[in-house]
């Protein structure tokens, strides 16, 4: 059997890093460029950063911001149109998961026009080209969607969040400039940082879980344990150790997959828009407790990279107990809520439960589960 792993094919990271972006939309010969962005991010000047740039090297651009926090079927069709009508031939996407996603999804279409109806990319596609190239510019510490193959578009029509995964969809270029992401406020900061702890963590623990894979989630858990509280506070040695720890996070799970923290998040967001990372944070402990028989030793390694002394002389339970609670205190840390009561309706639970069994990441899960089971788990957390 073998693994595949891909990645960027060039990524920079550190302060000022988006002044590089000129030279890689030239030096790769694009003409016109397709600014993909959400409507705050312009307001507050987010992407204008990137915008003045471009504009300082005389680079032709058009700017799309029709994208939602969650972005949906039609985001991604009038994305489709407007960029056709602007005649660029590649995209910087700018943002968090939205922005980046959508741009996935519209450059994917682009390049493989029998797939226009945005539904039938969920899952994994068949897609026989490359999407129009991307730049992506992360103003978020969290997502990584910069540097996976997968993206996340909502059917309002249903209710659900699809989960697509497609080798062609990965961006050629990485930016993770941690400036871009200084604005961020302290909720958002939290939220998007558990969703790459998240991350990590699933991916350390799915059944694709392999060695290569291993030694980026768990340096993942350590940089994102150490500078978490440090970003949410605002410190620039917070923000840089992040803006790292959620890429090398990504790096890993987009090549193995994740799990039914994951699966049962999707379905909050596209009922009751709940934020991402919010939704990760609160199941992840309850998860992992569930998922403990089904993985072996490591959550020993992941209390030692959470900064838990002694776990060489604990038992297996306790280092299984002390991974848990560290992360549970990591998130009350940062200002998470610890359950699900003020966000789930109890009458919602089945439709839950069927569409977190139903979600691409599902079957990742290190422990086999059923409908029923994860019904008790959302029940666990009112």
């Amino acid at each position: 059997m073998s693994n595949r792993f891909v990645l960027n094919e060039t990524s920079y990271h550190g302060s000022g890093a988006i002044q590089s972006i000129p030279s890689e939309i030239t030096g790769r010969g694009f003409k016109k460029v397709f600014v993909a962005s959400d409507p705050d991010l312009i307001k507050f000047g987010v992407t204008k950063k990137v915008t003045d740039v471009l504009d300082s090297a005389n680079i032709a651009y058009e700017l799309f911001s029709d994208i939602k926090p969650n972005p949906t079927i039609e985001n991604v069709q009038n994305g489709v149109a407007a960029f056709k009508s602007a005649g660029a031939d590649c995209i910087v996407a700018i943002g968090g998961g939205s922005s980046m996603d959508t741009a996935k999804a519209v450059g994917i279409i682009i390049n493989n026009p029998e797939f226009s109806d945005v539904r039938s990319l969920e899952g994994v596609a068949p897609t026989k080209n490359k999407c129009v190239p991307i730049i992506a510019v992360p103003t978020t510490a969290g997502t990584a969607a910069e540097v996976t193959i997968n993206y996340v578009i909502t059917d309002v029509q249903n209710n659900r969040k699809m989960v697509c995964v497609d080798v062609h969809d990965i961006p050629v270029v990485a930016v993770v400039d941690p400036d871009m992401m200084s604005t961020m406020p302290k909720g958002l900061t939290a939220a998007t940082g558990m969703d790459a702890l998240t991350h990590a963590i699933e991916g350390y623990i799915t059944k694709g879980a392999w060695e290569l894979s291993d030694m980026f989630h768990l340096k993942a858990i350590e940089i994102i344990a150490k500078s978490l509280r440090g970003a949410v506070a605002n410190t620039q040695e917070g923000r840089e150790g992040m803006a790292l720890g959620q890429y090398v996070a990504g790096m890993g799970f987009s090549n193995v997959g994740l799990g039914i923290v994951h699966s049962m998040a999707h379905p909050l967001g596209a009922l009751y828009d709940t934020p991402h990372g919010v939704a990760n944070a609160i199941i992840l402990p309850t998860v992992m407790e569930y998922n403990a028989p089904a993985t072996g030793d490591k959550y020993k390694y992941i209390a030692q990279a959470m900064g838990v002394e002694g776990t060489e002389s604990m038992s297996q339970a306790e280092y299984r107990a002390a991974a848990i609670n560290a992360v549970k205190q990591l998130s009350a840390d940062v200002g998470i809520p610890a359950d699900l009561k003020d966000i789930v309706k109890a009458e919602d639970v089945p439709f839950l439960a069927q569409s977190a069994f139903d979600d691409a990441c599902r079957p990742g899960n290190p422990r086999d589960t059923s409908v029923e089971e994860i019904t008790e788990l959302y029940k666990s957390l009112l």
